[in-house]
């Protein structure tokens, strides 16, 4: 059986709608984990324009400011759209394109939400040391969540080692 089948098809122990119905599950529970990280990020975003200590922000990072508050916005968008998705389509027998669907929209959200607190670091760090402390705290960030959220899994895939 090619890989690409195989990602498809139930366990022996499960039929198709049973398997949509797990991978819908496992889906959910994975965004409950998401939401709150943005839901803050967001909040702490909305608040720092009132600072009084705002007013001393540079054109950098108001630019960063924003950016990153889009990028917030965005993530959140993406990660709540397959609840959105899975509402409007309820029993429309839609469910193999909303798990289809709500993956690429939860890997987009998560991205975002990546370069967003990557963002949110780049402004403190930037507020508060030196340009050469803004790149090395910046590299770091970012090379940590491309790590741990997507390369190491893409890793795993690319070797095509299954243990199920």
């Amino acid at each position: 059986m090619a890989p690409d089948e195989s990602k498809h098809q139930a366990r022996s122990d499960e039929d198709d709608a049973e398997r949509l119905d797990r991978e819908l599950i496992e889906l959910l529970n994975e965004l409950r984990v998401l939401m709150p990280g943005v839901q803050l990020l967001f909040g702490f975003l909305l608040t720092v324009p009132f600072q009084q200590r705002f007013g001393q922000t540079t054109d950098f990072q108001r630019t960063v400011y924003f950016v990153t508050l889009v990028l917030t916005a965005a993530s959140a968008a993406f990660l709540m759209a397959p609840s959105a998705f899975h509402r409007l389509t309820f029993r429309h027998h839609q469910k193999p394109y909303l798990i289809e669907l709500a993956t690429r929209q939860t890997i987009t959200g998560m991205a975002l939400l990546a370069l967003a607190m990557t963002g949110a670091i780049m402004l403190l760090t930037d507020f508060l040391y030196n340009s050469v402390t803004v790149a090395i705290t910046v590299a770091c960030t970012i090379s940590l969540f491309g790590w741990l959220w997507f390369g190491l899994a893409l890793r795993r895939r690319a070797r095509g080692k299954a243990e199920w």
